[in-house]
């Protein structure tokens, strides 16, 4: 189950109770994740907006998993296009290759069924250091913050069954974003 499954389901729930009155204050929450009109940084590279032009749900329910204000920066699909799993990297503010850039990570699975997953996002402040998240995953690993992410890096780990000892589907590390 992806991002965009998981969300949807509670998107399902929720829009039940906010039909019964219970959660009307969150229901146009709801109705905005909905609507799948994902905010993307105006540095995101080409190949970023292609993957959120083909996938802008995917793209909006990454961000409503980081939180509120964050705009996808970067989308790779991992391995190769075989796109076994994507990694989504979302920042806040209007420099995100300065080093003050907060951040959000994510690893979404797009395989059938539960992986060994791990994400590991790292400050360029080696005071902040990094923020991981494993363990066996049908939906993502993550998210990860880091207040300082921007010129860090992430690591993007998937096994091939659900243990972290067997062979690597994924074993990537990049850039969290392009530093000036």
């Amino acid at each position: 189950m992806s991002v965009l499954s998981h969300v949807s389901a509670r998107t399902v729930l929720a829009a039940a109770a906010a039909g019964l009155g219970i959660l009307s204050v969150t229901a146009p929450q709801v109705a905005a994740a909905d609507q799948a009109v994902p905010s993307i940084s105006g540095k995101a590279d080409q190949h970023t907006k292609a993957i959120a032009a083909a996938n802008p749900k995917g793209v909006a329910a990454g961000a409503t998993v980081c939180g509120t204000g964050y705009n996808l920066y970067k989308a790779d699909m991992l391995p190769d296009s075989s796109r076994l799993g994507t990694l989504f990297v979302y920042v806040k503010g209007n420099n995100p290759s300065s080093n003050d850039a907060p951040t959000c990570a994510i690893l979404d699975n797009n395989t059938v069924g539960k992986k060994w997953m791990k994400i590991k996002l790292c400050s360029n402040y080696t005071a902040e250091g990094c923020a991981s998240d494993a363990g066996v995953y049908s939906q993502y690993a993550g998210p990860v913050y880091r207040n300082h992410g921007g010129c860090g890096t992430v690591t993007s780990l998937m096994s091939s069954t659900t243990s972290s000892s067997s062979t690597l589907l994924i074993n990537n590390v990049t850039d969290s974003t392009n530093c000036d």
